[in-house]
């Protein structure tokens, strides 16, 4: 299958990678990742469409895939905690993360036969009450950096995360349900 992953994620292409070898990984450009007001749910699903609509309809492909994924505030799941700027806001973001639950949204897009389909997930995730020399690990790692939530599953802050409700896939940047798909219409091509 000739698939083009639409996004600059290392995560989404280590998954997608083993089943499609000709991956073609390029991300996307000046598309509007702000998010608008709403729920962390539609927010994800808005940005996720803008990056479809900033494709329009892709040739040369089988299949092409656009993602993206938010970390709702563990206080109020109406907001979403962004992508940290710095190390001061990575520490900021896993100080209220440390010791609690919060919900990570993805919503992935495939275009196929020429037209969008999206899928909108979210899996729960649990962190305990980090230790200062943790929480330094963490940080300097660097693990944070391009990370919502500023964490990363796969990264230093996998042997600290549990995963309590849905599908790693969801954490790491791809919805569960869009992957099912996507094998399904690898196996006809």
């Amino acid at each position: 299958m000739n698939l083009w992953l639409a996004s600059a994620s290392p995560r989404r292409a280590a998954m997608l990678r083993p089943l499609y070898p000709s991956l073609h990984q390029e991300g996307l450009a000046g598309v509007d990742e702000s998010p608008p007001i709403g729920t962390v749910e539609s927010q994800v699903m808005s940005i996720c469409q803008r990056k479809a609509a900033a494709l329009g309809t892709p040739t040369g492909f089988d299949a092409v895939l656009v993602a993206d994924t938010m970390i709702s505030d563990p206080d109020d799941h109406s907001l979403s905690m962004g992508k940290p700027a710095s190390k001061a806001d990575a520490a900021m973001m896993l100080h209220r993360l440390s010791g609690r639950h919060h919900q990570v949204w993805t919503a992935t897009g495939l275009h196929w036969n020429g037209r969008w389909t999206f899928w909108c997930e979210y899996a729960v995730v649990a962190f305990p009450e980090f230790s200062e020399e943790v929480f330094s690990y963490l940080l300097e790692s660097e693990s944070w950096k391009g990370k919502a939530g500023g964490y990363d599953l796969h990264g230093a802050m996998g042997e600290h995360a549990r995963l309590i409700e849905g599908s790693e896939s969801v954490v790491l940047g791809l919805a569960a349900e869009a992957l099912g798909h996507l094998e399904a219409l690898a196996s006809v091509l």
